[in-house]
């Protein structure tokens, strides 16, 4: 029976009954919607306006207790999906089956669309203040609401689903001089609204910065990581809080749980309702949770999906997620929060007697050995406590878990880069290379 047009409720049934008919012993399917209105703004004026959507189906089975995954794009043809899991299966091993059954059905949806109309008036406006500031700069951005359904069933009896809306927008600036090239951005994600003068404030801010070209610090100085930097520094964070790097022993801290393992200013958690990344449920069913990975410095948990939960002899942290559509669900994190300190962006940069700021980096630093070297693309020099220029052809160097111990102050001003809510700070002692 060829069912490409059923109703996605329909399908997921039919791809269940399927399965069962066929000797799975159990299944699950993975339905996911998306629709994203963006509007591009090119060399300061309004270039395009864009519709996409797009849809996927991820059908997950074991038969003799071997797994098969099979998606489709678009319309389904349901036993033909059921096939091709099954003969997928056969090339793989027998393994534990993890699947949670029901616990709530339906989720509230998540954030507010806005119409398109809106998203141009925003652009807009955020390109005017920066032109009323710097007319010679070259404007670019992208304004997006883009609305995504999840659902996901499975043989247990579980059947969950919510909607999410999110907004977001990035704007880049390209400041020419002579055969100086500059480029400076920022972008925000939120739910409900978005503020084109609070973007265009920072970006201004770093036009006045970057006024003069002047020489780079050298040796071990002060790093100051604004929160839109900082990030390159928690990504390594992540990996080694993740529990399937715990099993395979590449975690640095897979027996330090219980002990001080970065400096006691840093506290870092997950939480489902917090920012434009909340989440109610992992890409297993399982309802996410509130939970602090390190409190004043000290290792309290990892995070893991059902399998790694097992093989750690604990319970779920409601965190496997599926890295794409055609992957099986794996430790992943939606959001991680690293409390804020009471100091401005200003207020830190006074702290500084001879120091750098690292803004925008080429690279995205290093792996979870931590060992990191950055190409700065967008850094600035302080000296006795006043940025006195933009600085070039800088490189940073250092390790994380070394860095992330030596931290002398956290802002205030914390905001999302990614899924990350990240202050900046301040690291003593990296090294620092770069030409006079």
């Amino acid at each position: 029976m060829g069912s490409e047009n059923l109703p996605q409720e329909k399908l997921a049934e039919q791809l269940l009954h399927l399965a069962a008919k066929s000797g799975a012993e159990a299944a699950e399917i993975y339905h996911s919607r998306s629709l994203s209105r963006p509007v591009f703004f090119e060399a300061n004026r309004l270039k395009q306006l864009e519709s996409a959507q797009s849809e996927g189906t991820a059908l997950r089975l074991w038969r003799s207790g071997r797994p098969g995954l099979a998606v489709a794009y678009g319309p389904v043809e349901p036993k033909a999906m059921v096939e091709r899991a099954l003969a997928l299966s056969q090339l793989n091993e027998p393994e534990r089956i993890e699947l949670g059954s029901n616990s709530k059905p339906a989720y509230p949806d998540l954030g507010e669309a806005v119409p398109v109309e809106q998203l141009v008036e925003w652009g807009k406006q955020a390109i005017a203040i920066i032109r009323d500031a710097y007319p010679e700069v070259l404007v670019s951005a992208e304004w997006d609401s883009d609305v995504e359904t999840t659902r996901l069933v499975n043989s247990q009896g579980l059947d969950c689903h919510y909607t999410d809306t999110t907004l977001s927008c990035y704007i880049s600036a390209e400041w020419v001089r002579g055969d100086d090239f500059l480029s400076v951005s920022d972008g925000q994600t939120q739910r409900g609204s978005l503020h084109p003068e609070a973007i265009a404030r920072h970006i201004l801010q770093r036009l006045d910065w970057v006024k003069d070209n002047v020489s780079s610090p050298t040796g071990r100085v002060p790093i100051l990581f604004t929160s839109k930097a900082a990030d390159m520094l928690w990504g390594t964070i992540q990996a080694a809080l993740n529990g399937k790097r715990v099993i395979e022993k590449a975690s640095p801290w897979a027996d330090r749980l219980g002990q001080q393992v970065v400096s006691k200013e840093i506290t870092l958690w997950q939480e489902p309702e917090a920012g434009p990344f909340s989440c109610p449920f992992d890409d297993e069913g399982t309802p996410t949770q509130s939970l602090v990975f390190i409190q004043d410095g000290v290792l309290q948990h990892f995070y893991c999906d059902r399998t790694i939960a097992h093989q750690l002899n604990t319970a779920t942290t409601g965190n496997g997620f599926r890295p794409g559509l055609g992957s099986y669900p794996t430790p992943g994190l939606f959001n991680l929060l690293i409390q804020p300190g009471n100091k401005s962006l200003a207020q830190l940069i006074t702290y500084l007697d001879d120091g750098l700021i690292v803004d925008q980096m080429l690279d995205g630093g290093g792996s979870i050995s931590g060992d990191f070297s950055i190409n700065v693309d967008l850094g600035y020099r302080v000296k006795n406590g006043q940025v006195v220029g933009r600085v070039k052809d800088t490189m940073v160097a250092g390790n994380v878990y070394t860095a992330l111990k030596q931290i002398s102050a956290l802002g205030s001003d914390a905001d999302w880069n990614g899924s990350c809510y990240t202050p900046s700070l301040i690291v003593e002692g990296l090294s620092t290379t770069g030409r006079s």
